[in-house]
This record gives structure tokens, sequence and C-alpha cells, in this order.
């Protein structure tokens, strides 16, 4: 099971990925809160409707831990939008895997206790990849770069939290209604600071459905629901080919460049997250310290 939820999360980290990409098409024409609520209601809409049983039967820890975990989507998938508006997505995109450090950091802050050798590992090679796709003499610290920064945080605190939450309750239900809350406060934000209004462009309405369905839906909902079955630190590693995913599409669809520092800084970050799961398997038993056998008298 631990296996099929980690394969789980890196198609939904593939979607994570594509939505730097729906974000910029986005932000052509609406605002941000606007689009974070059109897309949370879009995921609660759609993904109620399949489970409505799932609806029907719910307790109040639920609620309260889908209201909480719904005030962090808000500003994790928020953040981003703000960043992408002066920082390239492919850029956003690295930046916000810092989550992959701050998550074992956290975890480990919490549990009193420090992540295992080969994570370690696994953390460190992702640094080098993130840090090799990012600092240069040229690179130029902008307002998008902190928000971007600030996503990282947001959803490394939601990721933690949801590893906590999800095993004393109905992890279907909770992810689906913490998409309404999103939907809610995100709307209330949208009242406050913009001016709501639905998209009147076909551009609009991809961007808005994509970011929806595909990535909020399919991705949140899969990751409350895989994360039964997978340690926060993991989901925190796996989702940092996120940058490597954004970075694909953003060629793809946004006409960005392919350059030397994204293969191999590319290469680092898979390269640690193909060491974190070796650990499930045990394939990298020298990494370990072989427990001593206990003497018989």
């Amino acid at each position: 099971m631990q296996l099929k939820a980690n394969m789980l999360m890196v198609v939904v980290t593939m979607f994570w990925g594509l939505s730097y990409t729906f974000m910029v098409i986005g932000l052509e024409t609406l605002e941000v809160f606007n689009t974070v609520a059109l897309r949370s209601f879009i995921a609660f809409i759609i993904a109620g409707l399949i489970f409505y049983k799932k609806l029907m039967h719910i307790d109040k820890k639920t609620i309260i831990y889908a209201a909480i975990q719904g005030f962090f989507l808000v500003f994790a998938i928020g953040f981003p939008m703000f960043g992408v508006k002066t920082t390239p997505a492919s850029n956003a995109g690295f930046l916000v895997s810092l989550t992959v450090v701050l998550v074992p950091i956290i975890t480990s802050c919490i549990e009193k206790k420090l992540p295992s050798r080969t994570v370690s590992i696994a953390i460190i090679c992702t640094m080098i990849g993130i840090s090799i796709l990012t600092l240069n003499s040229a690179f130029i610290f902008q307002i998008g770069d902190v928000y971007c920064l600030l996503t990282a945080v947001a959803y490394s605190i939601y990721i933690v939290l949801n590893g906590k939450f999800t095993r004393s309750v109905d992890s279907l239900a909770f992810g689906i209604y913490q998409m309404g809350f999103a939907a809610i406060i995100s709307g209330i934000f949208c009242l406050l600071f913009e001016a709501p209004k639905l998209p009147t462009e076909s551009s609009g309405w991809i961007a808005v459905l994509g970011l929806g369905i595909l990535c909020s839906a399919f991705g949140f909902i899969g990751q409350t629901v895989a994360q039964q079955y997978t340690s926060a630190t993991l989901t925190g590693l796996i989702f940092s080919l996120e940058p490597i995913f954004a970075s694909i599409f953003a060629v793809i669809f946004l006409d960005e460049n392919i350059t030397i520092k994204l293969i191999i800084g590319g290469l680092f970050i898979f390269g640690g997250n193909i060491i974190a799961q070796f650990e499930q398997f045990n394939s990298y038993q020298f990494i370990h310290k072989k427990p001593q056998t206990e003497k018989t008298v």
C-alpha cells in the first residue's frame, strides 16, 4: 500500500507541476483569490457529487480538521499565484520545492528526533539540486520569490498536519470538506479585496477547470487519501519533483527555455527522491547501522 501511495503522490505532483502553467494562464483574466475560490469550489462540487455518501456521515473532529486545512490550503495555492506574477513559472516551482527541506525539519522538531540517514542524504541531494537551479550571480530576489517561499512554509505545515489528521478521521470526507472550506475562506478574501467574476475567455475557463479538476479535486484529495500510508517526510521528498514537472510544462506551454542548470539540478532532485524511496525496501542497508545481535549466555 505504501508503494501505491507513493506512486499516487508522484502523479499528484505531476499535476501540481502543471498548475504553474494554469496559474499564469488564469491570471491573465482573473485575480488570485477569485481563482482560488473557483478552483476550490469546482473541486468540492465534483468530488462531493462522486463521493456524496461519504459526506453524509461525519463527526465534529472531521469538520474542525477540514477547516484548519482549508485555511492553510488557501495560502498554499494562493501565494504561488502572487509569486508567478513576477517570477518565472519554472523558478517558482523550484522555490516552492523547499518544502522538501522544511517538512522533515518540522517533523523532527515535533517528534524531537533527527531524520534517518537515508532521508538526510536525500535532503542534501535535493538541496544541491535546488541551489543549482536557483542560485547564481544573476538571480534577483523579487517579491514573487518571497511569496513562493511563504508557499513552502504554508504547504509544509499543511503536509505535517495532514499526516496527523488523516490517521483519526475518514480521509476522503476530510479531503473533500477541506476544499469546501478553502472555497469559503478564499471567497471571503475575494469579496474583501477583489471584484468577484467568472472567466470571460476560453483560456480562463481552461485554467480554472484544470486547477479545479486535476490539481485540486484529484490532487489534494488524492494526497489526503495516500498520506494515510506514507510519512510526511517522504511526501515532502516526492513533492520535490514538482519543479521538474513545472519546468517541463513551462517549456512546452509557456516557451521557457531548457538549460544545462535545469538538467543538472533536476537530476539531483530526482536522485534524492530515488534514495528516499529505497529506504522503504531496505535497499540501502549500508547507509544504516546494522543492529547489534544480542549475545546469548
